[in-house]
Formats: structure tokens, sequence, C-alpha cells
């Protein structure tokens, strides 16, 4: 008797399964053509934006963060529409992702603020990738604009990291905009120099110097008459890749061509305090 009504109560369960499965299976099946759908409409989308952003010639960074965006956003709504289709309602689950959000959103107000530096240098440029910066203390070059920070390589081939929330919000002096930059360097002469002489030694030196730019004209001028010496300022103008070597080299040279004058460098003469 108990055996019959275990088999009579099992036929019954199969035949309900059978009868939801076959009544659910126009939205299961129109769900999931739905879905594989969406994801070749997404990529083809993807795709397009990028071939768009591409030849209308948009920065590099700007292109793949957008396009970043446009993807997830696309495949939440897909998401979204594929459980709808399924039957289960949309209007809880849009709740409790918009809850979890805040949560996130709380636990991470410091990515977040470097998201959106990343978002106003991306869209404001300051510096691109390739420019020579000086942020937050250090010097170095753009090689990589990401969205929570920014990568520069300095000088002596150092990778530095800085936040994008603290970049976006500090002084940047970008060294690359104009293209040139000026050589500022400083001699300190004896009171026995000729101080024409001097600087039309120091001026030889910078025109006959083959990566000093001739417009805007090198100058030399007295900065300053200190009770142990004339300073000197000399600042000749070079390409920003030439900087380095102009630097070194004027301060190379005019030291040569001083002794060659008999042209007396002044020490440096500490003040003793009382």
């Amino acid at each position: 008797m108990e055996k019959t009504l275990h088999i009579n109560s099992l036929e019954e369960y199969t035949k309900q399964f059978f009868d939801v499965l076959i009544s659910y299976s126009p939205k299961l099946i129109s769900a999931f053509i739905i879905l594989f759908v969406g994801i070749y409409v997404i990529r083809f989308i993807n795709r397009l934006v990028k071939k768009l952003m591409v030849q209308r010639e948009l920065d590099p960074t700007l292109s793949k963060f957008l396009a970043d965006i446009l993807n997830w956003v696309l495949r939440i709504l897909l998401f979204v529409t594929f459980i709808s289709k399924l039957g289960i309602e949309t209007s809880s689950f849009v709740a409790i992702l918009g809850a979890a959000g805040l949560a996130v959103g709380l636990s991470l107000q410091g990515s977040l603020s470097n998201f959106a530096g990343g978002m106003l240098i991306i869209l404001f440029k300051p510096f691109r990738v390739g420019d020579t910066i000086e942020a937050q203390g250090v010097i170095g070059t753009v090689t990589e604009i990401q969205i929570f920070v920014t990568k520069l390589t300095s000088a002596n081939n150092q990778t530095i990291f800085i936040p994008n929330g603290i970049l976006s919000n500090g002084i940047i002096t970008n060294f690359s905009v104009a293209g040139m930059r000026r050589v500022d360097l400083v001699f300190s002469l004896s009171y026995e120099t000729n101080i024409k002489e001097a600087k039309e030694v120091v001026l030889e030196v910078m025109r006959s110097h083959s990566k000093v730019l001739k417009n805007p004209e090198p100058i030399v001028v007295v900065k300053d008459l200190s009770d142990s010496a004339i300073h000197l300022a000399i600042r000749p103008w070079s390409k920003n890749e030439d900087f380095g070597e102009v630097s070194s080299d004027i301060l190379e040279n005019c030291k040569a061509a001083f002794d060659k004058k008999g042209i007396i460098i002044q020490p440096f003469v500490r003040e003793n305090s009382k």
C-alpha cells in the first residue's frame, strides 16, 4: 500500500514538473535567445564604437575608458532584461543593487576620489602620455594614465605611481606643452671680475652650442651683488629632450672659458653667526 502511494506521488510530482517546464519553456527559450543575441550585439557595438573613436582620433586612454564604461552598462542592461524575461521581479533586484552600490561606495571613498580624478585628467588633459611633468614633489615622464593612478618614469628609471585624486587636485607643472624649456644657471664670480667681459664669454659659450635655441635668444644678466660675489644668471633655451645635455654642457664650457680668460669663480662663503 505504502509502495503504491509512493509511486503515485512520484508520478504526480514528475507530471507537475513537466507541466511547469512545458509552460515555462517559452519564457526560458526567449530569455536565452535574448541573452545570446545581446552578447553578440554588445560585442558588435563595442567594436563599432572603438572604430569610430579611432577614426576621430580621440585620446587612446579616453577611448579605452569610454569603451569599458559602455561595455559594462550594456552588460548590466542585458542582465536585467534577461532576468525580467525569466519572470523574476526586477524592482527588488534593482533596490538590492542600489543598496550594495551605496555600501561599496562608502567603503571605497578613496578609490572613488581617484576614479573621479582620473576622469578629470582624461577629460581636461592637463598632460598626456609622453609629457614630462612635476607633481607631488616628483618629476617624471608620463608613461600611462590609468583610471585610478598615473604612472611616471623618473630620469633614473624609477617607476612612480601617483593616485589620480591628489594629482588632479594639486599643482601640476607640465614641461612638454611649450616644446622647449629655459635652463636657469647661476655663476658666482669674484668682485675683481670685469662684468662685461664675463657676460660676453658666457654669451659666446651659449651661442656656440648647437642645441641652444637662437629664438628665444639666450641671455645673461647680473642677478645679485652679494657681500662675497657677483651672481650671473645664465638663461639659454633648449628643446625639452635636450634640457639635461644643455644644462651640463653650459656649466662645463663656461668653467673652461672662465679659466681660459682668468675669470675667478668665487667659492661659497658661509657667514659666521655671532
